[in-house]
């Protein structure tokens, strides 16, 4: 069992990753796939005159402040453009993939983050009306049932809050619940970079092994959205997933090349 992950970023071919999937599918490969969106739901949201407003906690991580309009705009592609996107590139190369947010069936559920705590222009404030949250259960019993059946699972952030609202939370954080709780061998992460890079974006200073002892260490070289992925994978290796690849999703077989250890493995 592995877990795939699909980052959002500008630059992901999700055609010559479908192919893979299709690839890695036909041949016996059991697997559970979690995307993004977020490049698209910029230009949406740009389009829909509600741009994207980006906070960074007062810990260092930056995320999406995700009021209701936001929250809305978010569904709308992640749960339909994105997700039944793939859903489609997937059935037309014989995948049988089952489209879900982790609303559906509570999938993701997790507590809601109503007040959030952010710095900026160098001043703590305190947000509020955000709907953001983070995954701490995972519907296993219905992902069993969808692979126990031939389905193959294509997820998607929103998840549910214990209330049942709907709420933002971070994709690869998910993918880690995920492989967490279906006891994933492994947890691939694709994004538009060929790994960790010591010296972003300069592609030639990828980091290609970090010791599992090494990966806080390794958030020294994450940039933006990077520390999120490091921190899922730190997430992962401490639930038991035995190895987890940052890979290049711009290439043909991304997935393949990611398990022969192609990308930044860390073990």
């Amino acid at each position: 069992m592995i877990v795939v992950k699909i980052g959002g970023s500008e630059g992901i071919n999700l055609d010559l990753i479908a192919d893979d999937i299709a690839a890695l599918a036909k041949g016996g490969q059991q697997m559970v796939v979690v995307h993004g969106g977020s490049a698209e739901t910029n230009r949406v949201a740009e389009a829909l005159g509600h741009p994207p407003r980006f906070v960074t906690s007062v810990s260092g991580y930056t995320s999406r402040y995700t009021d209701r309009k936001t929250l809305e705009i978010f569904e709308m592609v992640y749960c339909g453009k994105v997700n039944k996107g793939l859903v489609e590139r997937l059935q037309r190369r014989g995948v049988n993939a089952v489209g879900l947010s982790g609303l559906d069936g509570r999938i993701f559920e997790g507590p809601r983050k109503a007040v959030i705590k952010v710095i900026q222009n160098g001043r703590r404030m305190v947000l509020r009306d955000d709907y953001t949250g983070k995954v701490e259960r995972v519907n296993v019993d219905l992902l069993r049932l969808l692979l126990d059946n031939g389905y193959l699972p294509l997820l998607t952030p929103p998840a549910a809050s214990y209330d049942g609202e709907a709420i933002n939370v971070d994709g690869d954080r998910a993918a880690a619940a995920v492989a967490k709780a279906l006891g994933a061998e492994q947890l691939i992460i694709l994004s538009n970079v060929p790994g960790l890079l010591r010296n972003f974006p300069d592609e030639s200073s990828l980091i290609p092994h970090i010791p599992r002892g090494q990966v806080e260490s390794a958030m020294d070289f994450a940039k933006d959205r990077m520390k999120k992925k490091v921190m899922g994978a730190a997430e992962a290796l401490d639930a038991g997933v035995r190895r987890v690849v940052f890979a290049d999703g711009r290439v043909e077989h991304p997935i393949q090349k990611a398990l022969a250890g192609q990308g930044t493995v860390i073990e």
